[in-house]
């Protein structure tokens, strides 16, 4: 189903890793005939091609910026576009202030174990145990580098719309608690 005209309030999707914003972003894009873009995909391509894993290329940000500033660049162009824009990332929602802010969380053992099944190209796990340490070191590398490079703390649900707990809900649930917000959002 394609948008009405009116409904041209850019989601944003942020939060924890293996918390089905993959999925969301999907979902969202369908339903509202809207534009996908994903820092995530960016940052596996960047990774793959300077040969090393997302977690290294995360600590390489940590010491360079212009790794950041190459994947969040984009974002903050956006937010004048027309059509309506689905964004995956960390950082969108402090770049487009007027899109509806989403983060999803999930408790970290579930989540790793949502990646490892997945086997998403750049992340080389080897189980699920190693991918878990893997993820909570990526998360905790973002968190303090967002936070000293854009005074910001991802963890503050305050910064968020809403805020949808995936740990025990199907991807149809999540969606439909995330359809009823946002379309609630645009009669506000």
């Amino acid at each position: 189903m394609a948008h009405p005209k009116s409904m041209t309030k850019h989601i944003t999707v942020t939060g924890d890793l293996g918390s089905g914003k993959s999925s969301i972003c999907s979902k969202l894009a369908e339903k509202y005939g809207a534009s996908r873009l994903s820092t995530g995909g960016v940052q596996r391509e960047l990774a793959a091609k300077l040969g090393i894993t997302t977690l290294e290329l995360n600590r390489m940000a940590d010491v360079d910026p212009t790794i950041d500033q190459q994947i969040d660049g984009v974002f903050k162009t956006l937010e004048d576009r027309e059509d309506m824009l689905i964004v995956d990332s960390r950082m969108a929602w402090h770049f487009m202030p007027h899109s509806f802010k989403l983060c999803m969380t999930c408790d970290p053992v579930i989540a790793a174990q949502r990646i490892w099944e997945h086997q998403r190209a750049g992340e080389g796990y080897a189980n699920a145990e190693e991918c878990l340490i893997g993820i909570t070191a990526r998360k905790d590398s973002e968190h303090q580098r967002f936070f000293r490079t854009y005074g910001v703390r991802l963890g503050d649900q305050s910064n968020y719309d809403l805020v949808v707990d995936t740990t025990h809900r199907s991807k149809d649930e999540t969606a439909e608690i995330v359809f009823a917000a946002y379309e609630a959002s645009l009669k506000a």
